[in-house]
């Protein structure tokens, strides 16, 4: 790495896979066609463009193309590093914050903020917890990972489903906050009413949900449902799932953006989603799916009930949802905004 050359420096400071890394690794690939960009930090695959810790100090020396550099930091530790990188080392750098929560901010994270001189919100409703003037630019999905399968049988047969049935799928973190109980209670009143159809959990309970995902496991087996409400773990390969469903259900109770119903509309999948996030912004209420109060399991049942009893209703709201996730949310668009962003930042005075 060549850091003369890099006009952008994406730190990424957590070892453990989360949104904020998935971001990173779809975005950066695309825009380093674009600009000068690498990373700094674990957990991130290797081939992405990369500077080494042993590079910091070059960044107190301005690159070739540009009079700063920009540093773009989506987490607290990473806004602190980019700060004591300008305002101590005098680094020539602008620092840029994106922001995806939707709850007040901690009086550090507002210091931190105030420090940045640019700040992107992911959504408008992100941007209303915002106390500076920002800019929204909502994350984009990667429409080749991400498609409709030519043929929903094999991809059903694929990942080892029974391609004579239809899919109901939540997929992510094992957990209470993303609401993956709502969805097994949901699948236990509803397939005894659909013969036709079963459920898939897809995701990783960590140490501490290993319990709430046992209880899980518990009832499914009590409704005698083990065979039909499936659990099958985390999958790197998770868009081979989304392509065997016919259903997606994201039930969360809290998220700060959730890019799970984007990836399930990018393969053709309707979705029931809690207004959490940003689904409401994703989502088109009734036309590409259903959006419901949070932790209201009443309306998750009647809206996926719908659902599941209509196919022609199911296939007009999934190929409504394909045609709005390619228009309005391919993940080109939101690479090329940052672009934007930072060239605009960096020559600005």
């Amino acid at each position: 790495m060549v850091l003369s050359r890099v006009e952008v420096i994406v730190p990424n400071f957590k070892q453990r896979l989360s949104g904020v890394t998935s971001t990173i690794i779809q975005l950066v690939p695309l825009q380093a066609a674009e600009i000068g960009i690498a990373t700094l930090g674990p957990g991130l695959p290797d081939h992405l463009p990369k500077m080494r810790w042993w590079q910091i100090a070059g960044l107190l020396r301005r690159p070739e193309a540009a009079p700063v550099r920009v540093w773009h930091a989506r987490r607290n530790p990473e806004m602190l590093a980019g700060a004591i990188l300008k305002y101590v080392l005098r680094a020539p750098l602008k620092l840029v914050f994106t922001s995806a929560s939707q709850r007040k901010h901690t009086r550090w994270t507002r210091f931190l903020i105030r420090r940045m001189d640019t700040v992107i919100a992911t959504s408008r409703k992100t941007a209303a917890y915002l106390e500076v003037p920002n800019t929204v630019v909502m994350h984009g999905i990667d429409i080749e990972r991400f498609h409709q399968p030519a043929d929903k049988a094999e991809a059903v047969r694929a990942v080892g489903l029974d391609p004579s049935q239809f899919y109901a799928g939540c997929f992510g973190r094992v957990r209470h906050q993303k609401g993956t109980d709502l969805f097994v209670d949901a699948m236990i009143e509803l397939l005894p009413r659909h013969p036709g159809w079963s459920a898939v959990v897809a995701g990783r309970a960590t140490a501490e949900h290993k319990d709430f995902e046992a209880g899980l496991r518990e009832r499914v087996e009590k409704a005698g449902l083990g065979q039909r409400i499936l659990f099958v773990g985390e999958h790197r390969d998770i868009e081979r799932w989304y392509r065997a469903l016919s259903l997606y259900i994201a039930p969360q109770r809290w998220e700060g953006f959730g890019l799970t119903p984007l990836e399930a509309m990018a393969s053709g999948v309707p979705v029931v989603a809690t207004d959490v996030g940003a689904f409401s912004e994703l989502i088109e209420d009734g036309v590409t799916g259903t959006l419901i109060a949070r932790d209201d399991l009443g309306a998750m049942v009647d809206a996926a009930d719908r659902l599941m009893g209509d196919d022609a209703v199911r296939e007009e709201a999934a190929a409504a949802s394909l045609q709005r996730a390619h228009a309005l949310f391919p993940l080109q668009r939101e690479a090329a905004r940052l672009i934007e962003i930072y060239r605009e930042i960096a020559t600005a005075g």
